[in-house]
């Protein structure tokens, strides 16, 4: 099969999700990246394209969707890997050229470039893509069919957790990811935008059901850091379902602790990102079991059950898919994260901002 040609917006010498995008995508030979405007600094652009083998290297992505959209040999997609407030120019640009979007998480950083990015998404040709990535991990998608299929009965609970403690100390200075993380015109929002939009989205694909309303504390616990670095949320669903989401980035000693556990009328589910490939299933008056990736009908792994799989391969998983529905495969497509998944983001984001603004007051989440 043909490999879809990809360029890149962002991601140059020292950007971490730039690099992972990169293997991601080359994991199953589906795509081959030919272009890229790889940082706002021509001269660090030109270099990073040098270094990475690229035919072309642009000084702007501007250039770079015009220039490509009037190639006979230009690029199908595109990746965007940039700081959140710097997704939706570019995500808007290649839309316009008709141009396959594959858009880092979160959607964007303000509400109005959300709206933006809707209307370019809505007026092209072209799909929109949002990475992300734990929801592709097998036995994510494995919890997604078992609910699906009636294993845990009526959804009674939902705890989603997400907790880091690398920004337990001010490092903002030293660290180019804390940089722009932790400052809010360009991150928007903290670890609710950061990590809390992955918690929700991962309850939302498994469940398949979304909070209608939150209660909200929202708290920055380093001294003078102007974003929040942890976030207390409680969750009603419109089914009669109730619900907590932490995420933290101070919780000391936690390295990427993304945990998810639903209970229903008839079983529960419980999974952990950093043992990804085991699901724990508790069908109600019987024995716990332990699932593993032979039990995954999804089959979205590379290697045999025991060979163990990860954050990487969760990427590869949405670029395979990807390449599946850019090539006119839609069988896939429902279990890609789009533009709903992001706006939904942003509409968290929002009501959690407005909850914890109100005294924790119960907000409505208004998604489009």
């Amino acid at each position: 099969m043909k490999r879809i040609s990809l360029g890149m917006v962002g991601g140059g010498a020292g950007a971490f999700i730039g690099a992972v995008h990169r293997i991601a995508a080359r994991m199953d030979d589906r795509f081959e990246l030919v272009a890229g405007a790889l940082s706002s600094d021509p001269a660090r652009a030109a270099a990073s394209a040098e270094e990475l083998g690229l035919a072309r290297s642009y000084d702007s992505f501007e250039d770079m969707a015009q220039q490509e959209s009037l190639r006979e040999d230009g690029i199908q997609a595109v990746a965007i890997v940039t700081p959140n407030h710097l997704h939706a120019a570019p995500a808007i640009a290649f839309l316009n050229a008709g141009i396959h979007v594959i858009c880092d998480k979160p959607l964007t950083a303000t509400a109005e470039d959300a709206a933006a990015i809707a209307a370019a998404a809505k007026a092209s040709t072209a799909r929109f893509f949002l990475t992300h990535n734990y929801s592709a991990l097998p036995m994510v998608r494995e919890a997604r069919a078992m609910v699906a299929d009636g294993a845990i009965g009526d959804l009674r609970l939902v705890q989603a957790e997400y907790l880091q403690g690398w920004l337990a100390d001010d490092i903002a200075g030293t660290n180019k990811q804390a940089d722009w993380r932790t400052d809010p015109a360009r991150a928007g929002a903290g670890a609710i935008g950061d990590i809390g939009t992955h918690a929700w989205q991962l309850a939302a694909f498994v469940t398949g059901q979304t909070p209608s309303e939150i209660s909200a504390e929202l708290s920055s616990m380093v001294p003078g850091r102007r974003v929040d670095d942890d976030a207390r949320v409680a969750l009603r669903y419109a089914s009669g379902a109730k619900g907590g989401l932490w995420v933290s980035q101070v919780a000391v000693g936690a390295g990427n602790e993304l945990r998810l556990r639903i209970f229903g009328t008839k079983g529960s589910l419980e999974w952990a990102q950093e043992d990804s490939e085991r699901l724990i299933y508790a069908p109600k008056d019987k024995p716990r079991q332990i699932l593993t990736r032979v039990q995954d009908r999804s089959q979205s792994y590379r290697t045999p059950p025991g060979h163990p799989e990860g954050y990487l391969e969760g990427f590869a998983n949405l670029y395979k898919d990807i390449a599946d529905v850019i090539q006119g495969d839609e069988a896939v497509a429902a279990r890609l994260p789009g533009l709903t998944d992001g706006l939904s983001g942003m509409a968290f984001i929002a009501a959690a901002r407005e909850s914890s603004d109100a005294d924790g007051a119960w907000t409505k989440v208004k998604t489009a």
